[in-house]
């Protein structure tokens, strides 16, 4: 994965990617579920997130109560113990990491608590939440993030717009 490439692409794409995403928050073609799920598929023919970690590079998870506690224990530290080395509450009040990269990715980009890891983490990057359309949002903030959403946005723009009355 050439980061630096997919950057250039996402930042000169940004606008009109949401523009699609912010007209889907009104205007869902009735197939969609059908349509992300075909675009879905194909990207991950092309994507490995162990080539990237460009999210744990840049970004933070949130950590729910059952992660902490979870994790803490995998790790042999008390959930309290790992808040103050690690986390700090964001401005909704969530656990979130202090710092990026993630403390957790090693250096092969694959995370040092894959099988505990917190629950955003083994949802991202969420293509498969239901209705794709209640997640725009999420998918605005990731196109710059994830090179697996800007390419399922990018081909969902394509197809909508060619396939349907937009």
């Amino acid at each position: 994965m050439d980061i630096p490439v997919f950057l250039r692409k996402a930042q000169r794409n940004k606008g009109p990617l949401t523009a699609f995403l912010k007209k889907l928050d009104t205007l869902v073609p009735e197939d969609m579920p059908r349509v992300v799920a075909e675009e879905d598929q194909k990207v991950w023919i092309h994507i490995d997130c162990t080539s990237c970690a460009h999210c744990c590079k840049t970004m933070t998870p949130t950590f729910n109560a059952a992660d902490l506690k979870r994790i803490a224990a995998h790790i042999g530290m008390t959930p309290k113990a790992m808040k103050e080395k690690w986390l700090k509450k964001d401005e909704y009040g969530d656990w979130v990491n202090r710092d990026t990269p993630c403390q957790f990715l090693q250096p092969d980009n694959r995370c040092g608590i894959y099988e505990v890891r917190p629950k955003d983490c083994a949802e991202f990057p969420h293509h498969n939440k239901k209705p794709f359309d209640a997640y725009n949002q999420t998918f605005i903030n990731n196109i710059i993030h994830c090179p697996a959403t800007y390419e399922l946005v990018t081909r969902l723009k394509k197809r909508v717009e060619a396939e349907y009355e937009w």
